[in-house]
């Protein structure tokens, strides 16, 4: 019985290590996978609503490294974002993209690198 209850916590233990290992593989897999603009604009809650984010995109207000986006458009890491919201332009550089967060984790996805306010008399033309 005893050699038994040995084997048994060896062969545990390996379990373990195989599955700490895969959950590692795949987060790091997940760490660099790309996502749809609009949802990670709600995910990050740069924009509140996946609806919303999917207008701004769509009116051509958002750019991803410099070229103009769709909502469908992919976000991987490293990727910079431009949103024009009315009277200011919004820069953010992609850090991490995830299918869910916390509220409190979500500034974690995103950095933000600029913020600037456009003068002028409403130049989204609505």
């Amino acid at each position: 019985m005893k050699v038994y209850n040995e084997i048994y916590t060896v062969v545990n233990e390996e379990k373990s290590i195989k599955m700490a290992s895969a959950v590692f593989i795949l987060e790091s897999m997940c760490y660099n996978m790309s996502m749809r603009l609009d949802k990670f604009l709600k995910v990050s809650r740069l924009i509140k609503r996946r609806t919303v984010a999917k207008e701004v995109a769509d009116k051509g207000r958002i750019k991803i490294n410099g070229k103009l986006a769709k909502s469908s458009s992919d976000v991987t890491t490293n990727d910079f974002i431009e949103i024009r919201f009315g009277n200011k332009i919004v820069e953010a550089k992609v850090l991490e993209t995830k299918e869910f967060t916390r509220k409190e984790d979500a500034d974690k996805m995103y950095q933000l690198v600029s913020e600037t306010r456009i003068k002028g008399d409403n130049e989204d033309g609505d």
